[in-house]
C-alpha cells in the first residue's frame, strides 16, 4: 500500500486523513497479536543486504584507475572518512571510528531513501524504535570510549567545564548532566524519527488529498487537485533532500560526541 492509494473519503464523501496504522503496514509474516515479521524488518534486511553487495562489488577489483563502481565506492567512502571522521575527530584518533561511522551514514541513508522510492514509500526510520536503538548504541559508545581513555575521570571531565568558577558549578554540572546525558540521546534519535516521520505524513497527507479531490464532481474542486499535486512534487523533492541530510546529520553528530569523549580533558 502507498500514500496514492490510501482511502481519501469515507462513505458520507468527507475527506479521511491517513492514520499511522495505513501508513506502516501490518505484519506480513505475524507471530503475535502485535508483533510479526513487518514491512520495516524486511526493508532493514534489504538494506544491509544492498550495502553490503554494493561495496563488496565496488572494492572487487582494485585497480590503479579505477572503473566507475570502484570509483563511486572510493567517493562514498572517503566522503565518510576524510568529510566527518577526520575533519571532526581529527587526524590521530579518526581511523578507529571510521567503520562505525560508515555503516551508520550507509544505513541510515538508504533506509531513509526508501521513502522516496515507488513501492517502498516506508522510510524506516519513521519508526522510532529504529532511531532509539541508533542513539542508544552510539550513546554507549561514546561514554564507554570516555571511560576507556580516562576511567571515571571521564564523568568530571563531562560535566565539569573547565574555567568556570566555583560558585557557579552548583547551577553548571545539573544543566550539564542533563544536558549530555540525558538531552544528547533523546534529540540524537527524535531528530530524525520526527523529521522522517514528518515527511512520510505530508506526503501521504497530500496524495490523500489528490485522490479526494480528483473524486469530486465538482470542476474546481477536480482542477484544485493539479496545485495539490504540485505541492506535492515539490515536497517530495524536498523530503528526499531531507532524508539525505539526516544521514548526513547523524553521523555528524555521532562524529562530534565522540570526539568530545577523546578529548574530555581539553574542554
Amino acid at each position: 500500500m502507498t500514500p496514492l492509494t490510501l482511502p481519501a473519503a469515507d462513505n458520507s464523501g468527507t475527506f479521511t486523513p491517513p492514520t499511522l496504522e495505513e501508513l506502516h503496514l501490518p505484519a506480513i509474516l505475524p507471530w503475535g497479536a502485535d508483533e510479526g515479521f513487518n514491512k520495516q524488518m524486511l526493508l532493514v534486511v534489504l538494506s544491509v543486504v544492498f550495502i553490503a553487495w554494493f561495496f563488496i562489488a565496488a572494492s572487487r577489483r582494485q585497480q590503479l584507475v579505477p572503473g566507475k563502481l570502484q570509483f563511486l565506492g572510493e567517493q562514498l567512502y572517503g566522503f565518510v572518512r576524510n568529510g566527518i571522521g577526520k575533519d571532526v575527530i581529527g587526524g590521530r584518533d579518526f581511523m578507529t571510528f571510521v567503520p562505525l561511522l560508515f555503516a551508520l551514514f550507509f544505513f541510515i541513508l538508504v533506509n531513509n531513501i526508501y521513502g522516496a522510492i515507488p513501492f517502498f514509500q516506508l522510510p524506516t526510520m519513521s519508526h522510532v524504535g529504529g532511531a532509539y536503538f541508533l542513539a542508544g548504541l552510539v550513546y554507549v559508545i561514546w561514554i564507554g570510549v570516555g571511560l576507556k581513555r580516562f576511567g571515571l575521570r571521564y564523568l568530571k571531565l563531562a560535566v565539569v567545564p573547565s574555567g568556570v568558577p566555583w560558585y557557579i558549578m552548583p547551577i553548571v554540572v545539573p544543566i550539564e548532566i542533563i544536558s549530555n546525558f540525558v538531552v544528547r540521546p533523546m534529540t540524537h534519535s527524535l531528530r530524525l524519527f520526527a523529521t522522517m516521520l514528518a515527511g512520510h505524513l505530508v506526503v501521504a497527507l497530500a496524495g490523500s488529498g489528490i485522490a479526494f479531490l480528483v473524486e469530486q464532481e465538482n470542476v474546481l474542486l477536480k482542477g484544485m487537485s493539479v496545485l495539490v499535486l504540485v505541492g506535492a512534487v515539490a515536497m517530495y523533492m524536498l523530503e528526499a533532500l531531507i532524508m539525505v541530510l539526516q544521514a548526513y546529520v547523524f553521523t555528524l553528530l555521532t562524529a562530534i560526541y565522540i570526539q568530545g569523549a577523546v578529548a574530555a580533558d581539553a574542554h
